[in-house]
C-alpha cells in the first residue's frame, strides 16, 4: 500500500523505508519552536534533560502572544526566554518589533520549508503544511524534549483527501473555504487525521489562502494540513529562503480514509457562528436573518494577517468610514507586512476609516489585550477560533470570517456581504 505526503515525510525522518497509519515512530526535527507563553513553560522541563538545545540553528523561540508586554507576567515570560535564547546562541530569536506573529514570521523568514518536520508549542502549528511540511502542534513536555533531543515520537496519522475543483468567486479565499470544510465535516470530522488538500483547484488559491487553511486544520481535529509543493510554491520558498528543501508526493494508491470533492465555485463567502468553527452559514443565509449588530471588528492574527488579507479588507473600507457603533483593529502579521501597509497606502485607507493599526502582535486572537470585550458584545473576527470567553468575557460572541467580510460588517454595523458594500 502505497502512502500519503505526511506519511512520506514521517518515514524519511524516522529513517525508515515506509509507515502507516496508527503506527508509532520516532522522527528526527527540523525545527522545534516555541512563544512567550509555551516557551517559559518549557525550559525548566529542558533543563531537566539537557544543558544545551540539541540543535542551535534548529530551535526557535518567538514572543508574540502578550507582546508589546501588556503586564509584568508577560514581561518576565518574554525575558526567560530572551535570555535563554542569548545564552544558548540561537540562531533564531525573533524579538517583537523586529519580527511578528510566529506563523508568519516563520515562512516569511525562511525558518521553515518544504519537507520539513516540524513541531511547535502552539496548535496553529499545522500552518507550515502550506509549504508542503508536516508540522503539527504540541504540549510543553513534547517541546521540551524535541528542543533537548531533536526527535520526537508520533503516531502517524490516517489520511483524508480534499479534492479542490474550480476557481473561487471575486469575494472568496481560503479563510471561507476552510470554514465551509469545518462546517460540513465538524470541528471533530478529521480528528488525529492528516487533511491533504490536491486537485487542480489548487492552482487558482494563493500561497496566503493556503496558509489560512492549513492554519485551521487544528479547528477540524486534525493533526495536520498539507497541501503539494507546485511552482508557486516554489517561488515562494526561493524568494523567502535559502534551505534547501524536499519534495514529497503522495503515491497514486495512498489510502484514504475519506475523499471529499470540494467545487470552489460553489462556496459562498462563510461565517462561522459561536461558540465553534464549524458552526458555519453562508452570507446568504446570514442576510435573511435579522441583521447581526456588532461591537468590534479584528482584521489580522496568524490566520488572515497576510499582505493579501490586509489588501483585500482595505479593498472593501476605501472610501469609507467605520459605523459610529463599531471599533476596528487592524494587526499585520509581520513587521515586513506593516512596512508594505505603508508603502501600498494601506495605513492610510485604515485609519481614514476609522480603524486602530496596531504593532504585530497575537494580542486580540486570544483575549490578551487590544481587542478584549466585555460582556454581551460581539465581535467579527478573522482569527481561528470563536470559543467560549477566547476574546474577553464569557458573555461575548465572535463570529469568524474573512478580511472582506469583516470589513464590510465594520462598515454596516452588521454582519455584511462585501459583495454589497464598498466601491466596485
Amino acid at each position: 500500500m502505497g502512502m500519503t505526503m505526511t506519511q512520506k515525510i514521517l518515514a524519511a525522518h524516522a529513517g525508515l523505508d515506509s509507515v502507516e497509519a496508527g503506527q508509532l515512530i520516532m522522527a528526527k526535527l527540523d525545527v522545534v519552536m516555541a512563544n512567550d507563553i509555551t516557551g517559559p513553560m518549557a525550559l525548566p522541563v529542558l533543563k531537566q534533560m539537557a544543558d544545551n538545545v540539541f540543535d542551535k540553528d534548529k530551535v526557535v523561540f518567538v514572543p508574540d502572544h502578550f507582546t508589546p508586554n501588556k503586564d509584568i507576567k508577560s514581561a518576565e515570560n518574554s525575558k526567560a526566554i530572551r535570555e535563554f535564547a542569548k545564552a544558548q546562541g540561537l540562531k533564531w530569536y525573533f524579538e517583537q518589533g523586529k519580527s511578528g506573529v510566529e506563523h508568519a514570521i516563520l515562512p516569511e523568514a525562511g525558518v521553515v520549508t518544504a519537507g520539513e518536520c516540524i513541531i511547535g508549542a502552539d496548535s496553529h502549528t499545522c500552518t507550515y503544511g502550506a509549504l508542503g511540511a508536516f508540522s503539527t502542534g504540541v504540549g510543553t513536555t513534547d517541546i521540551a524534549t524535541g528542543m533537548a533531543t531533536g526527535e520526537l515520537w508520533f503516531k502517524v496519522p490516517g489520511a483524508m483527501k480534499f479534492v479542490l475543483k474550480g476557481k473561487p468567486s471575486r469575494y472568496v479565499s481560503g479563510k471561507d473555504i476552510i470554514i465551509h470544510i469545518i462546517g460540513r465535516i465538524g470541528v471533530d470530522g478529521a480528528l488525529y487525521k492528516s487533511m491533504e488538500f490536491v486537485g487542480d483547484g489548487i492552482q487558482n488559491l494563493t500561497m496566503d489562502d493556503r496558509f489560512t487553511m492549513a492554519n485551521m486544520a487544528i479547528e477540524a481535529g486534525a493533526k495536520n494540513g498539507i497541501f503539494p509543493v507546485d511552482e508557486l510554491t516554489e517561488e515562494y520558498l526561493k524568494e523567502h529562503g535559502e534551505k534547501e528543501y524536499k519534495i514529497y508526493t503522495a503515491d497514486e494508491d495512498a489510502e484514504y480514509e475519506e475523499v471529499i470533492e470540494i467545487d470552489l465555485a460553489e462556496v459562498r463567502p462563510t461565517v462561522a457562528f459561536p461558540h465553534l468553527p464549524g458552526n458555519a452559514k453562508t452570507i446568504d443565509e446570514i442576510e435573511v436573518m435579522e441583521p447581526i449588530k456588532i461591537d468590534q471588528v479584528v482584521i489580522g492574527s496568524c490566520t488572515n494577517g497576510r499582505i493579501s488579507d490586509l489588501r483585500r479588507a482595505a479593498a472593501v473600507l476605501k472610501g469609507h468610514t467605520v459605523h459610529p457603533d463599531v471599533r476596528v483593529m487592524v494587526v499585520p502579521a509581520t513587521q515586513q507586512i506593516y512596512k508594505q501597509c505603508i508603502k501600498e497606502g494601506l495605513v492610510d485607507i485604515f485609519i481614514d476609516a476609522g480603524c486602530a493599526f496596531n504593532t504585530p502582535s497575537c494580542g486580540p486572537c486570544m483575549g490578551g489585550h487590544m481587542g478584549v470585550m466585555a460582556a454581551g458584545e460581539k465581535c467579527v473576527s478573522t482569527t481561528n477560533r470563536n470559543f467560549v470567553g477566547r476574546m474577553g468575557h464569557v458573555d461575548s460572541l465572535i463570529y469568524l470570517a474573512s478580511p472582506e467580510v469583516a470589513a464590510a460588517s465594520a462598515i454596516a454595523g452588521y454582519i455584511a456581504n462585501p459583495e454589497k458594500v464598498g466601491d466596485r
